[in-house]
């Protein structure tokens, strides 16, 4: 039976580049279609794409970010996409970035007296840093609150990000959580397989300490990069893997060169290294949720994270893995140390891990979307009624009620 909502998704970034936003988008249009809910995608587009996308995409005019051309800025909404909208006739806007398309469609849908919603997946504002820009980041937030302002709901990923967002003021009181799935058949310990490390250069004796994500700065590759070193120093028998691409990939090639680096892999292959590895780092200070470390602990492996947004819910101290405050302290290298030399609880805190990981079911998590999704629907046009209705008659109902 048809739901007849029809969703118009704005996104800067929909599957040309492979990362946990755009990933997030994905499975979230494909479990809306299968919903019989009707999804329009507006994004910039590459003729080279990352994968497959789910649901019909429109393209929107673009060019590559300055600096960063594997991303691209989409241009506002023209008269032809805006035509196209307007003929879809959608009952919602979902902005996924306070980006030029995200203002544009965001002025479009007041104009059209259609409620907008937003997803947060990347915290732009602390980006700056890391490329000698910090200046910018007061602004960056300024722009930011004042996007999110103005739409109905904004969700969040993890209550960590939420709090931090709010205290920061970019969030108010119209934040909601629309956290993250993993598909556990996909992300298992079954795909643990020694003859891959071995084809990798990697003995059976080495503790495999993996990276997973973006090589970009801001993904913490330095913080990992030091503590490889460390730990190399002490004579401890620790492999590097890094699984991933990006613009910092030569300079962690040659700063790390005793490395495995497979470059983007996807499938069977993704899982097969998150599997055979046996701790997963994750350094990052940016991250808005951690896909990469849920998949880790599906995989049935123990984490140690820098204490920071989205690690902080997916890790449980001392259970699955470690937090730590900063790289500086003296417990980010010394429960490093310790995994490495203790084999059992490594396996461990990977069987819990796993067993965690069961809390994030993808069709619980949309379904909770797609009933906010349905309220804010409801709200509006009970707002607009109100609007519609004579003063005293609204006030009659006001009493009524």
């Amino acid at each position: 039976m048809s739901s007849n909502l029809r969703i118009a998704l704005f996104s800067g970034n929909y599957n040309y580049q492979a990362d946990g936003a755009n990933k997030a988008l994905n499975k979230l249009v494909a479990f809306l279609e299968s919903r019989a809910v009707e999804v329009r995608v507006f994004s910039p587009t590459s003729p080279h794409a990352a994968f497959e996308a789910a649901g019909q995409i429109t393209s929107v005019p673009s060019i590559p970010l300055p600096g960063r051309g594997e991303y691209r800025v989409g241009f506002s909404l023209n008269k032809n996409l805006r035509q196209q909208i307007k003929s879809f006739n959608p009952q919602l806007f979902h902005l996924s970035a306070p980006d030029i398309l995200g203002h544009s469609a965001l002025n479009f849908s007041k104009a059209l007296g259609i409620p907008a919603i937003a997803s947060f997946h990347t915290r732009f504002d602390t980006y700056f840093k890391y490329y000698k820009l910090g200046w910018v980041e007061p602004y960056c937030r300024k722009k930011m609150a004042q996007f999110y302002e103005r739409c109905a709901q904004v969700y969040v990923p993890s209550h960590s990000i939420g709090r931090v967002l709010q205290d920061d003021g970019i969030l108010g009181s119209n934040m909601r959580i629309w956290s993250r799935g993993i598909e556990r058949h996909k992300f298992s310990p079954k795909f643990r397989d020694m003859d891959w490390r071995r084809k990798n250069g990697i003995e059976d004796s080495d503790v495999v300490l993996s990276f997973v994500g973006r090589l970009v700065r801001e993904k913490g590759l330095d913080v990992y990069a030091d503590l490889i070193d460390s730990l190399t120093a002490r004579g401890l028998p620790v492999k590097p893997l890094i699984v991933g691409d990006g613009p910092e990939f030569e300079k962690m090639k040659t700063r790390l060169p005793h490395a495995v680096m497979t470059g983007h892999v996807s499938g069977e292959d993704l899982s097969r290294a998150y599997a055979s590895s046996d701790i997963f780092i994750n350094p990052s200070l940016t991250e808005t949720f951690g896909n990469v470390t849920l998949e880790a602990m599906a995989s049935g492996v123990p984490t140690i994270c820098l204490n920071a947004t989205g690690s902080v819910d997916l890790v449980d101290h001392g259970i699955t893995g470690w937090l730590a405050n900063s790289d500086k302290e003296p417990a980010w290298i010394e429960k490093t140390i310790g995994l490495v030399k203790d084999k059992d609880a490594r396996i461990q805190m990977g069987r819990m891990g796993r067993l965690k990981s069961a809390d994030y079911d993808w069709n619980t998590i949309m379904q909770g979307l797609l009933d906010d999704y349905r309220q804010v629907i409801s709200q509006s046009r009970a707002y607009q009624f109100e609007e519609n209705t004579p003063l005293n008659n609204r006030t009659l109902s006001a009493h009524a009620s």
